[in-house]
C-alpha cells in the first residue's frame, strides 16, 4: 500500500473480488448513473463489468481519513505489440501499426474518480502508481481510450483542434479508422487554429496529464453510445516523458 506525501489519500492493488466489486460499482456511479448511460443488461446489478475485468490488475484509491473509495483503474500489461488485438481499445481502433511496437506496453482503462472528490492528488496518486507500474514492467508504451463525456463533438470544438494541430499520434503507431461511428477531427479541423487556453478547459484532466508528458493521440474521435461518450485512443513514450515528470512520480511512488 502506497500513500500520498500529504497522507490523504494511498493506493492499493486490489486483493480479491470485493475489492474488484467495489471498483465496478464505483465506475457504475461515475459511467452510469452519473450520466445517464444505458444500465440495463449485464449492468442492471449496478456494477459496469465486462471480461477484460478478469485478465487486468485492478488499483484502488481510497481516502485514508474515511476508507471510502475515491477512484479506480485496471491495468492490462503486454509483453509487445504482438497482443494489442486482446486490448479492450482495440475493439474501437485498428491498431495495425502498434502491432509491430517491441516493447513491453500496458492498458490503463476505466480511470474514474467519485463524483465530487475531485482532489488534484488523487490523480498524482493514481499516476504515481503507474509509475510503479511502469518501473516494475519496463513497460515502453502507456495506452489506453480517454474520454470525453457526451456524444457531441461541437461541444468539444476547441480541444478537438488543439489535438489535430499538436498532439497527433506518430504516423507509423497512428490507429485507423475501425468503429462504426466517429468524429475525423483532424481532416474536419484542419484549417482552424486552436485557442490553447479555451481548448485546455475542455480537455478532460486525465487526458490533459497525459499530454502534458508527451502523450498522443489518434486522428478520429469514437462515438460510443454504450457509455455516452466521445473517446480517443491515447499513447505515452515512457521514453519521451519529460525527465521532471518521472522523477516528481518516482517521488510520490517511493512515499509510504
Amino acid at each position: 500500500m502506497k500513500i500520498s506525501p500529504n497522507a490523504r489519500y494511498r493506493s492499493r492493488v486490489a486483493e480479491g473480488p470485493a475489492d474488484i466489486e467495489a471498483a465496478q460499482r464505483l465506475r457504475y456511479l461515475c459511467f452510469i448513473a452519473e450520466t445517464g448511460a444505458d444500465a440495463s443488461g449485464a449492468r442492471a446489478d449496478g456494477r459496469d463489468s465486462d471480461p477484460f475485468d478478469g485478465v487486468c490488475q485492478h488499483v484502488l484509491i481510497e481516502d485514508t481519513q474515511t476508507d471510502e473509495l475515491v477512484g479506480a483503474f485496471r491495468l492490462m500489461a503486454l509483453p509487445n505489440g504482438k497482443g494489442i488485438a486482446r486490448s479492450y481499445s482495440a475493439q474501437f481502433y485498428a491498431l495495425d501499426g502498434l502491432a509491430a511496437y517491441q516493447g513491453a506496453m500496458v492498458e490503463m482503462g476505466r480511470f474514474c474518480i467519485a463524483p465530487g472528490k475531485g482532489h488534484p492528488d488523487i490523480l498524482r496518486v493514481a499516476w504515481a502508481e503507474m509509475a510503479r507500474f511502469v518501473d516494475a514492467t519496463d513497460t515502453q508504451l502507456l495506452f489506453g481510450c480517454s474520454s470525453f463525456q457526451g456524444c457531441e463533438a461541437d461541444a468539444y470544438l476547441e480541444a478537438f483542434t488543439l489535438l489535430a494541430d499538436r498532439h497527433l499520434a506518430p504516423r507509423r503507431w497512428r490507429p485507423r479508422i475501425k468503429a462504426p461511428s466517429v468524429f475525423r477531427f483532424a481532416e474536419r479541423l484542419r484549417r482552424r487554429q486552436p485557442d490553447a487556453k479555451r481548448a485546455l478547459l475542455q480537455v478532460p484532466p486525465l487526458l490533459r496529464s497525459y499530454l502534458s508528458m508527451g502523450g498522443w493521440v489518434s486522428d478520429h474521435a469514437v462515438v460510443d453510445r454504450d457509455l455516452g461518450t466521445l473517446h480517443v485512443f491515447t499513447g505515452l513514450e515512457i521514453a519521451k516523458m519529460p525527465q521532471a515528470r518521472k522523477r516528481a512520480l518516482r517521488a510520490i511512488a517511493g512515499a509510504t
